[in-house]
């Protein structure tokens, strides 16, 4: 399973984009039923706030949205490991 994240807003406003395959990579089981549970889950109902991040996960077909400060803890540890920093 192929993984993407793309961050963007923030301060600085720069978009930052991070893949991942699942089939490479010692976590990759883990990461691909993360990446499932991230996209069943129904989007937040809460916008951004400013300044804030705001996330794109994509896999395969299905896509979902997200924004700090709303994250939930599946959504904050898929981010983190796909784009390697913080979230």
């Amino acid at each position: 399973m192929r993984i993407e994240v793309v961050r963007t807003g923030g301060f600085a406003g720069i978009p930052r984009t991070a893949t991942f395959d699942t089939t490479t990579h010692p976590d990759g089981p883990h990461l691909a039923a993360l990446a499932e549970k991230v996209l069943s889950t129904p989007p937040s109902p809460h916008p951004g706030v400013p300044d804030g991040f705001s996330y794109t996960i994509t896999a395969g077909s299905r896509t979902v949205r997200c924004a700090d400060p709303h994250l939930t803890p599946a959504q904050r540890e898929l981010i983190q490991a796909v784009l390697g920093e913080g979230a």
